[in-house]
């Protein structure tokens, strides 16, 4: 059986936990095929981001038109764009209905605080996207208003999504919500709070980017939006828990994403 084909449109993570390698991992374990576009060149670990290369729009359109050229892909997801520039060659593709079940992932600041996006070059995407998967500050960076929470992220997704992207999910991994973690998925006239056991880990790297792409592959699969999103909630919280014993670097770790630790 021909596995079904997914994108990632992201930069890469040098050390693995996120970006370009996180996502084709998500897909590889989720049964689909991946396939990428790189958009930038990071310098990092688990410690932090040390330097960030954003390679030209001209390089990032050659990949898309070769790999989707070839292959009959069912969804894509973005991560980080870098540049306003980039941004524009990626939505010049989704204008042109070349980027199906397109899945945004707003990476704005690593986990590690180092800046590796611009607002602007978001924006250029979000009218395009059947999801948006803001974390609390790249909402708050998106609306201009405060989200820190349960409350502040209904507002902030409702907000989003009435601004352009179909539906909205504003995870809130760093909110303080009585040992849960609750995500905010709005949409379709609904606002609906998804809620999981917070995983006590330092391995949190990829976070974002492994649930974005867990998304896709559901979409890509054919499950509606809220049926994707809560799967791929469920899959994270299993990577999570899975590498919580793990020694992999000496700052925030990657996720365990095949469930070696089962």
């Amino acid at each position: 059986m021909t596995p079904t084909t997914v994108l990632t449109i992201a930069g890469s993570d040098s050390g693995g936990g996120a970006g370009i390698q996180a996502d084709l991992k998500v897909f590889a374990a989720l049964g689909a095929y991946g396939t990428s576009v790189l958009t930038a060149v990071t310098a990092q670990n688990t410690r932090g981001v040390d330097a960030v290369l954003p390679l030209p729009p001209r390089t990032v359109t050659e990949q898309l038109d070769s790999v989707l050229g070839d292959f009959a892909v069912r969804a894509v997801k973005t991560g980080m764009l870098g540049t306003p520039a980039v941004a524009d060659a990626v939505a010049g593709a989704a204008k042109a209905g070349r980027l199906p079940h397109l899945v945004v992932d707003p990476v704005l600041v690593a986990t590690s605080g180092h800046r590796l996006g611009v607002v602007a070059a978001v924006e250029r995407l979000l009218p395009y996207a059947r999801v948006a998967t803001p974390n609390c500050a790249e909402a708050a960076a998106l609306t201009g208003r405060p989200v820190t929470t349960v409350g502040e992220m209904v507002a902030a997704a409702q907000a989003l999504a009435a601004g352009g992207p179909q539906f909205v999910v504003v995870t809130g991994g760093d909110v303080d919500a009585a040992g849960e973690s609750v995500d905010v998925l709005a949409g379709g006239g609904t606002t609906t709070l998804l809620r999981a056991p917070r995983v006590d880990t330092r391995h949190s790297h990829g976070t974002g980017c492994s649930f974005s792409a867990a998304i896709a592959v559901r979409l890509a699969a054919g499950d509606p939006v809220p049926v994707a999103v809560a799967t791929a909630k469920e899959y994270v919280t299993r990577a999570l828990t899975g590498a919580r014993g793990w020694e992999l670097g000496a700052g925030r770790g990657p996720l365990d994403h095949f469930g070696w630790s089962r």
